[in-house]
């Protein structure tokens, strides 16, 4: 077997490496369950690769990815489920029906995407897929339908959080202003106190959970994307961080000798020479 440009040899690759009985051990006794956690750290290496500039590894962490999609569709077909061509089949008439202005007929392509038509069409899809759920559930597999199903539940969970508030807030469960968030916040923060004073390690943790999800919360009503805020705020400690393991190392230090109060006061240093809008 040579490496091929066609999809059609990656489908017989997995399909070989499933085989019960010449296929790869390993790769015959996964789940979709134990599949998943891969898929997901394939897309974010997928997400580093481009965050890096790094063309030549996103080759392969798209390779990689691909893959994913080609394993689980393999692990569908041999339960009877679906097949690759039925995940491709879904995803071009997804792209299609929601491409009018390019995919249409005469009257339409060339035109802008009028207004209204991409909620229309998310509306149709929504609707269709929560009737498939019906049938499904209907069959014994998985629950009735909800609002919050297709959010999907291998989000990161700050990611996750953000898109279960907006679904909950196009029904009007929501606060209309931030001010009421941030008293709830307010009140979250004394729970985990509260659980710390009494030394409730569950308890901890649910109102730590809480605390987060308020957190959140605010900073949707704020405008601020929970996750790019944290990825900054993880950049920044990164930056200030290495910078006192060079300013140790500068002086001949380890970090293992160094006290707090000395890394402090090079953090300190450090952070009063950036350019920051906030600390």
């Amino acid at each position: 077997m040579e490496p091929s440009r066609d999809i059609a040899l990656l489908i017989e690759i997995m399909a070989r490496l499933r085989d019960p009985e010449t296929g790869c051990p390993w790769d015959v006794e996964q789940t979709f369950e134990t599949i998943a956690p891969y898929t997901i750290e394939e897309a974010y290496e997928v997400a580093d690769a481009i965050e890096r500039g790094d063309m030549v590894d996103l080759v392969d962490e798209l390779g990689d990815l691909l893959l994913q999609v080609v394993y689980h569709a393999r692990m569908a077909e041999e339960d009877g489920l679906f097949d690759f061509g039925d995940v491709v089949h879904a995803v071009t008439r997804k792209m299609i029906r929601r491409h009018p202005h390019v995919f249409g007929d005469e009257t339409v392509r060339g035109k802008k995407l009028a207004k209204g038509t991409w909620e229309r069409i998310k509306a149709e899809e929504k609707a269709e897929r929560a009737a498939a759920h019906r049938d499904a559930a209907a069959n014994g597999q998985g629950d009735a339908p909800s609002l919050l199903d297709d959010v999907p539940r291998a989000l990161p969970a700050l990611m996750r959080a953000l898109k279960l508030q907006k679904r909950a807030a196009t029904t009007g469960f929501d606060w209309n202003t931030a001010p009421p968030v941030l008293a709830k916040i307010r009140e979250e923060f004394e729970e985990v106190a509260e659980r710390v004073d009494k030394g409730d390690e569950a308890g901890i943790a649910a109102e730590f959970g809480d605390l987060m999800f308020a957190m959140v919360n605010l900073g949707r009503h704020l405008g601020v994307e929970p996750e790019a805020a944290l990825e900054a705020t993880n950049a920044k400690f990164a930056r200030r961080f290495r910078a006192i393991e060079r300013e140790l190392e500068r002086r001949g230090r380890t970090l293992d000798a160094a006290t707090l109060e000395e890394m402090d006061a090079i953090w300190d240093s450090v952070k009063a020479t950036e350019k920051q809008p906030a600390d």
